[in-house]
């Protein structure tokens, strides 16, 4: 069944953060990556979706990042040397949520889930333009057993069974850390995406695979030799 749309695509920003000062994993944007870049494949990936490319703008400060969005004729939204080297206040982070009067909502997306596919994202638009809520927040469903720090067991010991079964344990939700929702004006206000109380924001449930994350520098090293493989042309 075909849903109605709840939100007008025309009302939402679509953007993407990215910066040369990571500390983990330095420069791990630009620095070469099977041929390309981790920003390149990204940029790459987006025109290959349905997002309105008028839409879609790289929040971002250092030349070379600038350059790669001018060779792809990206529109770029000049961000601070504040709002790269700031962790903790939404508003400066995302200095953008009062720049784009014409937009209402904004879709954030994390360039470093290489594997995170054109149809994952396209599908996740669709659900957050047909969604009732106004944030929505990409996860994956683990069923597994987990502990707190005081070693008491958290998850609900599936009803008849002795031993660890994975199969049966009702599945819980880890974060994706890939696709972000949200109203603008709400992060001026310090919030973004939602409350974090049930279903605000709604969970948007991703294949694990796609939810590999570059974070140290033997995931580069490792997801740089896969992708030579398998995308590489």
């Amino acid at each position: 069944m075909l849903l109605l749309m709840t939100k007008n695509i025309k009302d939402v920003l679509f953007i993407v953060q990215a910066r040369t000062n990571s500390q983990r994993v330095p420069a791990k944007m630009t620095r070469e990556f099977a041929g390309t870049c981790l920003f390149e494949i990204f940029i790459n990936k987006i025109k290959q979706t349905n997002i309105p490319m008028e839409n879609f703008y790289a929040s971002v400060c250092d030349q070379e990042l600038i350059d790669i969005c001018n060779k792809h004729e990206v529109n770029v939204y000049k961000r601070s040397i504040q709002s790269r080297n700031e962790e903790k206040q939404l508003p400066v982070m995302y200095e953008w949520w009062d720049k784009f009067p014409q937009y209402q909502y904004a879709v954030l997306f994390n360039p470093c889930l290489i594997l995170m596919s054109p149809e994952t994202i396209d599908r996740f638009v669709d659900e957050y333009l047909n969604s009732t809520h106004d944030g929505m927040f990409s996860v994956m469903d683990k069923k597994q057993y987990y502990w707190n720090k005081q070693g008491d067991l958290i998850t609900d010991w599936p009803e008849g069974t002795t031993f660890m079964n994975t199969k049966l344990v009702d599945p819980t939700y880890e974060a994706a850390h890939g696709l972000y929702a949200g109203r603008l004006d709400l992060i001026g206000q310090n919030v973004w995406m939602g409350d974090f109380t049930k279903n605000n924001p709604e969970l948007f449930v991703m294949d694990e695979f796609e939810c590999l994350d570059i974070d140290y520098e033997w995931q580069f090293d490792i997801y740089t030799h896969y992708w030579q493989e398998h995308y590489a042309v």
